[in-house]
């Protein structure tokens, strides 16, 4: 338990509130304490279901090297705008002053201290399904107390906005208290399935023919590829256990990002192998992953289905088209960029993808949000050319995207962070769920072959949320 703050902190929230009554704003500050023992991130966000229900986040990076869980909102920022709404989240964050006490300088590790967490919506301009209502074009934010686990230890930061008016012995006791309740709370992490489940795949003939006439025009000329994506409803016997399927997603995806975030009655989960952007000082990582294919029942089927997708024609066109994209977004902002020679596989349980990494150094002038609005939505989320493919899937796809497939994650007060693409994703509400799957459409796509592959793509959410596998799938 903590009873009283150290000297030090309490001569920097002192500071604190004279900065703000000198700025006349508020400002934010973050108190960053190391934990002795290795805290569990899933029970840590379980237990914030008592205080903190309908404002959480969960993220966690391939192999759960680095996970962040956030509880609470101090602050929110958000906006319903069409145009430059990554500009005005950047300039909303910025007004802030952020001051950040690390308790010892153990403390101090990028992912701690103020930070906010959140993500943007697939496409502002096509918005038409009331089950996104919860979820803005975009929508951030700060958490009042989060939890930290990375290289085998585990850090605290509890913030707290700090206004001109505020009383200092109120701001000690925000500390204390939230401190106090999080470490002592105690919630059992139930890994009960939601049951049986009945599955509705209502557009499926009409998404079919999105794929015809989309082949139809690329073979016209008109552009080059457009994704286009479908959405199932699945309905359970009970509420869906969103623990158990976080839990099942670290197990069965450990290759993937796997994120949730809470607001209101609504999680958005899932466990996406697609890094957007990276950005850790001046270096930066993207993550080019398009053309994909199926495991193999045995480890010579999965190594002969492999090497036919390094050898398939249309899935490396489909895959260079990326690889183009973002080299020549980096080339723009970065003195080096480093691209392997050609793509390797990167198996997850249910599929295999073509991936290539792409490093670079930057060079100052350009923040994180700036770069993953340059890079949203890659040609393996959207197609190429950008607005062509845009068009088309405002036109043809039976489908509000919502916040699948747009960018979510984090940065920080000094531009570090780092963002996915929220594939391989579901909207949860209750004992209902909304999951997703695309496809990448090129001239010789096939409609069956690409509904089939949404198929496989279902596949990792399904399992998570606990149902007996569809019999089609």
């Amino acid at each position: 338990m903590i009873t009283a703050l150290e000297h030090t902190f309490t001569e920097k929230l002192k500071g604190a509130l004279d900065e703000a009554g000198q700025l006349e704003e508020p400002v934010i500050l973050s108190q960053v304490k190391t934990l002795h023992e290795i805290k569990n991130p899933l029970q840590f966000y379980a237990a914030g279901e008592q205080h903190f229900s309908g404002s959480r986040f969960y993220w966690a990076t391939p192999g759960t090297r680095f996970t962040i869980c956030g509880l609470g909102s101090e602050c929110t920022v958000e906006n319903d705008a069409v145009s430059d709404r990554f500009g005005r989240i950047e300039t909303e964050w910025k007004r802030f002053k952020k001051i950040v006490h690390h308790e010892d300088s153990e403390s101090f590790h990028i992912g701690t201290g103020a930070l906010l967490f959140g993500g943007f919506s697939f496409d502002p301009h096509n918005r038409s399904n009331e089950q996104w209502s919860h979820f803005p074009e975009s929508k951030f934010f700060l958490p009042s107390v989060m939890l930290t686990v990375k290289e085998n230890a585990s850090y605290l930061t509890i913030n707290r906005i700090i206004r001109p008016d505020d009383e200092l012995e109120d701001c000690a006791l925000h500390f204390t208290d939230l401190a106090n309740k999080v470490l002592a709370a105690q919630q059992p992490v139930s890994m009960e399935p939601a049951g049986n489940y009945s599955l509705e795949e209502a557009d499926t003939q009409e998404w079919m023919s999105a794929v015809e006439k989309a082949t139809a025009s690329i073979k016209g000329g008109k552009l080059d590829k457009v994704v286009l994506a479908r959405e199932v409803s699945v309905s359970y016997e009970r509420d869906i256990n969103v623990y158990a399927a976080l839990n099942k997603l670290q197990t069965e995806q450990p290759g993937s990002f796997i994120f949730s975030i809470e607001i209101g009655s609504k999680s958005f989960i899932g466990a996406t192998p697609e890094r957007l952007i990276k950005k850790e000082g001046s270096r930066l990582l993207s993550t080019c992953l398009a053309g994909s294919i199926k495991r193999g029942d045995t480890k010579h089927e999965d190594t002969e289905l492999g090497t036919a997708l390094l050898n398939d024609e249309k899935n490396l066109i489909e895959h260079d088209i990326v690889v183009k994209m973002i080299k020549d977004s980096f080339e723009e902002c970065c003195s080096e960029i480093r691209v392997p020679d050609g793509p390797q596989l990167l198996k997850t349980k249910n599929i295999q993808h073509l991936y290539t990494p792409i490093e670079g150094t930057m060079h100052g002038g350009r923040s994180l949000l700036s770069l993953v609005e340059k890079l949203h939505p890659t040609p393996a989320l959207g197609g190429y050319p950008k607005a062509g493919a845009l068009e088309m899937i405002r036109d043809i796809e039976p489908m509000d995207r919502g916040w699948y497939a747009g960018p979510v994650g984090w940065l920080d007060s000094d531009n570090n962070g780092e963002f996915a693409v929220a594939i391989r994703s579901g909207l949860i509400d209750g004992e209902q769920a909304s999951l997703f799957a695309g496809c990448g459409i090129v001239a010789e796509s096939d409609p069956q072959s690409e509904y089939q592959e949404t198929l496989i793509k279902l596949k990792p959410m399904l399992s998570a949320l606990g149902g007996m596998q569809h019999e089609q799938i």
